[in-house]
C-alpha cells in the first residue's frame, strides 16, 4: 500500500500501528499493536511498548517464581492468584465507557478494563508461562480460553478449550456457562440460530479490529467525532494490511 497520512489519527500512532502489523499474528505483535492504538491519546511515556512489555514480563515472573517446574495446572492456578486476587485485575463496571478501558497501558496501570483488554493481559502473561491462550470472539462479551487439560474437570470431555472470563475475576466457565453468559449480555435471541458459532476463536486481526470498534463506537456515543474517525482510519489500516 502506498503511504497514507491520516486526517484524524495522530500520525505517530498510525505509523506505529502500521509498523506492527507484519508481526500481528504473534502475541507480542498484538500487544504492541494495542499500545500503538493507545498512542492516539496517551503521552509517549505512558504508551511505551517497552514499558508495557516489562510490566507483562514482571507479572509472568511473579507467577513463575512461585511454581517449581512447569506443570500447566500449577502455573495457571498461580497466574489466577497473581492477576485476580493480588493485582485485582477486573472489569470497570463503574466507568465502562471510558476510553482508558481500551488502552492497554492504562489497563495495566489501573487494573481495570473492558473484557477484551483484560483477556489480552491474561493471554500475554499466560503465554509467557508457556500456556497457549486464545481470545473468544463472543458477541457482547469477549472471553479467553486455555486448553481444557490445563484446568481439569470443569469442562466436558468433548471440549478442547476451557473458557475464562477475566472481566469477572478469571472465573472458569464450562461451554454451557459461557453461552449462558453471552445470552445475558447479547440477548437470548443469539441462541436461536444453531448455525452461529457463539464461541469462535478470534484471530489477532479480529481481536485488534474489535478493540478499535469498541473505541470507535464509544467515541461516537460521546460525540467525539474526530476521535471516532481516527479509529475508523486505524480499522481501515488493519483491514488493508493486517
Amino acid at each position: 500500500m502506498s503511504f497514507y497520512e491520516p486526517l484524524h489519527c495522530r500520525l505517530d500512532a498510525f505509523t506505529a500501528l502500521r509498523d506492527e502489523l507484519a508481526e500481528l499474528e504473534t502475541t507480542d505483535g498484538l500487544v504492541r499493536a494495542a499500545v500503538a492504538v493507545a498512542m492516539h491519546e496517551l503521552d509517549p511515556d505512558e504508551a511505551d511498548p517497552l514499558r508495557v512489555m516489562t510490566q507483562l514480563d514482571d507479572l509472568a515472573d511473579q507467577v513463575r517464581g512461585r511454581v517449581v517446574g512447569n506443570a500447566p495446572r500449577a502455573l495457571l492456578a498461580h497466574a489466577h492468584h497473581v492477576l485476580f486476587e493480588e493485582a485485582r485485575y477486573r472489569g470497570n463496571l463503574g466507568d465502562y465507557d471510558n476510553a482508558g478501558n481500551s488502552y492497554l497501558p492504562r489497563v495495566l496501570k489501573s487494573r481495570l478494563g473492558l473484557p477484551i483488554m483484560l483477556a489480552l493481559v491474561y493471554k500475554a502473561v499466560l503465554e509467557r508461562l508457556g500456556i497457549s491462550t486464545f481470545g473468544i470472539n463472543a458477541p457482547g462479551h469477549f472471553l479467553a480460553a486455555v486448553p481444557a487439560v490445563t484446568v481439569g474437570s470443569i469442562v466436558s470431555k468433548r471440549d478442547d478449550l476451557a473458557m475464562i472470563d477475566p472481566f469477572c475475576g478469571g472465573v472458569l466457565l464450562s461451554r454451557d456457562e459461557a453461552i449462558h453468559r453471552i445470552a445475558q449480555n447479547a440477548g437470548s435471541d443469539m441462541l436461536l440460530d444453531e448455525n452461529v458459532d457463539l464461541l469462535p476463536v478470534a484471530t489477532h486481526k479480529q481481536w485488534l479490529i474489535r478493540i478499535l470498534n469498541n473505541l470507535h463506537m464509544g467515541f461516537d456515543r460521546r460525540g467525539q467525532v474526530d476521535d471516532s474517525r481516527a479509529m475508523s482510519e486505524m480499522i481501515w489500516l488493519v483491514e488493508q494490511e493486517g
